[in-house]
């Protein structure tokens, strides 16, 4: 059987947060702790660092991830995780690891724990998955647009005949923590989901990312409250 692979593309621009993935969390570059999480993890033999810039792949290597040089041509703002995952894909086989599922994170969802992963991973194969994404179960959450006229107008729902909370089906939001799926779907489909997709549930407070500068201090807090900062 082959190898279980973690992928977690970082380059080195960023809009929202400049340098983002090098940005002090909890006393650690925020990379680090996808890094700390994904090699503490008992189902993944090997963690990498799909980057453009030295600094972010130093920091890769100082926390005992392997780097991988991307190009230029994929680390631009318009590109793809995808496209990262697939030169990873290639990059570690020619290292003559075979691998046999992918695990692609997101270094900006720190919010998360080694035993997330393995779980997700259990999961893909207990239910004989192509492909895994993580989410959160979100209750009671309705969700409101604005018509054509300006005007408040319920998307998942009648206002004017609101369920009772316990009638609600569940519902879930995609994260954006990570993915698992086989190496076949990622190049078949040029897409981290295909075939048969399983969800992997995360505790609630794990549903927040850092996208601006605001999202810092609640994922600090959050790290701090919930020990997920003692990790490594």
């Amino acid at each position: 059987m082959g190898q279980i692979v973690a992928v977690i593309p970082a380059r080195g621009g960023s809009k929202g947060i400049p340098r983002k993935n090098l940005l002090n969390l909890c006393g650690k570059p925020l990379l680090a702790w996808s890094i700390l999480q994904a090699r503490a993890a008992e189902r993944i033999d090997s963690v990498w660092v799909s980057s453009d810039d030295d600094e972010i792949l130093a920091v890769a290597k100082e926390f005992g991830a392997m780097p991988i040089r991307r190009p230029a041509e994929i680390a631009g703002d318009e590109a793809t995780s995808e496209s990262a995952w697939l030169h990873a894909l290639d990059h570690i086989e020619r290292q003559g690891v075979e691998v046999d599922l992918m695990v692609g994170m997101q270094a900006t969802s720190p919010l998360r724990e080694p035993a997330d992963l393995d779980g997700a991973i259990d999961a893909l194969r207990r239910e004989s998955d192509d492909s895994l994404l993580s989410v959160c179960e979100v209750e009671d959450f309705f969700i409101w647009r604005r018509d054509a006229q300006g005007y408040p107008q319920g998307v998942n729902h009648d206002p004017v005949h609101r369920k009772r909370r316990q009638n609600i089906e569940p519902r879930y939001l995609e994260n954006g923590s990570f993915y698992v799926f086989k190496p076949a779907i990622l190049r078949g489909l040029n897409n981290r989901l295909g075939g048969r997709i399983g969800m992997f549930i995360m505790a609630k407070h794990k549903m927040f990312q850092i996208d601006n500068p605001a999202d810092v201090a609640l994922c600090e807090a959050l790290m701090r409250s919930y020990g997920l900062d003692m990790q490594g």
